[in-house]
């Protein structure tokens, strides 16, 4: 990942901890996104894991600017180490004339208030007991034809737990045959407004155990009231 990148990560992540409401689960959100243990990063910091465990629940009083940078340099450090392969994702920008609109949360939300919100209810039996960092809005048809394998992750912004959200959809199936053969998986998927979903995709939802869930709404009323949350 090259030099301006790297600073722009930095400075977007610790930008939006300092910006967060809640900047305990902001941090939490983070190191989660890159898949670092509480214990590894405070190796790293030189540090106990119950002081991370205590930022991120918020048993401390927020951190200072001081402890986020050094907070945030120390994922991007163990990242380093792992082979920069979060780092070089997030650096990416969607550019896919499939996707209709991308978004990360400040703070990690769960999949059962983002339901709600867009009055989305489940059509498959997985648990929905899951945090939601982010979300996209894809054209079902146009990103299945335009994303291939190599650029799929640019369909997951700058972390994969997620909700993707498929515009157009008649039954469902291409989509989640799609998400079946890729590595990267979502947190949830969400058919706006779509026709009969096939019973392949609910199953394919189940054996993945990846939330299916169905929302009634057109595209731009999704998106409206997402950005309302």
């Amino acid at each position: 990942m090259g030099a301006v990148v790297e600073i722009e990560l930095r400075e977007k992540m610790a930008g939006e901890v300092v910006l967060s409401p809640h900047p305990g689960r902001t941090l939490r959100k983070w190191r989660e996104d890159f898949g670092i243990s509480q214990r590894d990063l405070a190796k790293t910091l030189v540090t106990v894991p119950s002081v991370i465990s205590d930022y991120e629940s918020g048993r401390r009083a927020s951190p200072g600017t001081s402890f986020i940078r050094k907070y945030v340099d120390a994922l991007l450090r163990v990242d380093t180490q792992n082979g920069s392969r979060i780092s070089q994702r997030l650096g990416l920008r969607p550019h896919s004339d499939g996707i209709l609109g991308l978004r990360e949360f400040a703070v990690a939300i769960p999949l059962r208030l983002l339901a709600d919100q867009i009055a989305a209810k489940p059509v498959s039996h997985v648990d929905l007991h899951r945090d939601i960092h982010g979300y996209t809005l894809l054209d079902a048809p146009r990103a299945i034809l335009s994303i291939d394998a190599s650029h799929f992750v640019e369909v997951y912004g700058w972390s994969t737990q997620r909700a993707l959200v498929f515009a157009n959809v008649k039954y469902g199936r291409s989509p989640m045959v799609a998400i079946r053969a890729h590595p990267m998986k979502p947190a949830a998927v969400i058919f706006s407004n779509p026709g009969r979903i096939d019973p392949l995709a609910v199953r394919l939802s189940e054996i993945e155990n990846i939330p299916l869930l169905a929302t009634p709404l057109a595209p731009p009323e999704v998106l409206e009231r997402v950005e309302a949350l």
